[in-house]
């Protein structure tokens, strides 16, 4: 595609999450990640397979071909609805991947794509690395698609989630969390963000202890600010092995 029919192509989807540059200085119109240098993902996966989780636009598959992996699978259920996105804004589940990956030239032969949820997902440890971000506060049994990629991973695990440290809780406008807790908060409506698909969010050493409760070590954690200013600051980030 030339210029203009990119720019179309990319115009007419009614929802980008993903900030994506593609050919001809041409950028998807999305807001994530915030920052990619905070993910600590390596420079170089030459040789290895990638399972991405809650892939979406493909992002991080993307980054994945680009740093010469082996093999990238793309899994995503799309029910993340962001509180504003309905089933007709997307007209294929990987419609906006699948542009992106024709305008950047790569080849199919090593990437696959299925729409399931990783609390479904069932694969032996093949897996070098795992990518989970923006995923597990969207999940109504976290620890279950924990043990589920514990399962198919044999490798390293990175994930970014959403949470509690540093904000305010959605139901006690006096609370706060510190970081020092171990808590969770539960959402059954659109309590967290007036986003439904939201479940739980809970404090980023809640989601370390569910991390090694699926069964991994060497677990490191940070976070993207210290001082979040809104909702989607209060981000923080989990690294860990098999």
């Amino acid at each position: 595609m030339n210029k203009e029919e990119l720019q179309a192509a990319v115009d007419a989807i009614p929802y980008w999450y993903h900030r994506i540059e593609l050919p001809h200085g041409i950028v998807t119109p999305g807001w994530a990640p915030l920052d990619p240098a905070i993910y600590r993902i390596p420079d170089d996966l030459t040789g290895k397979r990638v399972l991405d989780v809650g892939a979406w636009d493909g992002y991080w598959t993307v980054e994945s071909i680009k740093r010469k992996c082996r093999a990238v699978h793309a899994i995503d259920d799309f029910s993340d609805t962001c509180g504003v996105i309905t089933n007709a804004d997307r007209s294929s589940h990987f419609a906006t991947m699948d542009l992106c990956l024709d305008a950047l030239g790569f080849s199919r032969d090593f990437i696959y794509q299925t729409c399931v949820s990783i609390e479904s997902f069932d694969e032996p440890a093949i897996y070098d690395y795992v990518f989970c971000f923006g995923v597990l506060y969207h999940l109504r049994h976290p620890l279950k698609a924990l043990e589920n990629m514990r399962q198919c991973c044999r490798g390293t695990i990175h994930i970014e989630t959403a949470i509690l440290d540093g904000c305010q809780s959605a139901y006690d406008s006096t609370r706060g969390y510190d970081g020092t807790e171990c808590v969770a908060e539960f959402y059954p409506n659109g309590q967290y963000g007036m986003n439904d698909s939201n479940w739980h969010v809970g404090t980023l050493r809640y989601w370390a202890a569910l991390v090694e409760a699926a069964g991994f070590k060497n677990i490191e954690t940070w976070k993207l600010t210290d001082k979040p200013t809104c909702i989607a600051e209060c981000r923080g980030f989990i690294r860990a092995t098999v």
